[in-house]
């Protein structure tokens, strides 16, 4: 057993997709208009994931079994899907995570200002 697994005994990694996380990832693309996934490698920390990314950028990731498991699901719900590992994360993205920032900025200094 490695240093790691014997530091978090065995759970990092270990979690495997399921049922909530399906659940989730339907209902997130329910809520959300032009959504795209992007299948994520598996890491030494984490497992496969899908990413799922709306037409504003807004985004959701959950675990799957393996990327074919994570196209099966995309086309399921008839959603583009895309190797991240080829085509990397969309700009909309970015950007919206980056107005996340500002407006959570702005929230915590009004909270000072108060």
């Amino acid at each position: 057993m490695g240093v790691l697994a014997r530091l978090t005994k065995g759970r990092i990694g270990a979690r495997g997709s399921g049922d909530e996380d399906r659940t989730h990832l339907r209902q997130w693309a329910a809520a959300h208009e032009g959504v795209e996934a992007f299948v994520e490698p598996r890491t030494t920390v984490t497992g496969t994931t899908v990413l799922l990314v709306d037409k504003d950028g807004a985004w959701t990731r959950r675990r799957v079994a393996d990327p074919a498991a994570a196209r099966k699901f995309a086309r399921a719900l008839a959603m583009p899907v895309y190797d991240v590992q080829l085509v990397g994360y969309p700009q909309r993205m970015r950007d919206h995570d980056a107005r996340e920032r500002v407006l959570r900025e702005r929230a915590r200094r009004a909270r000072l200002e108060e």
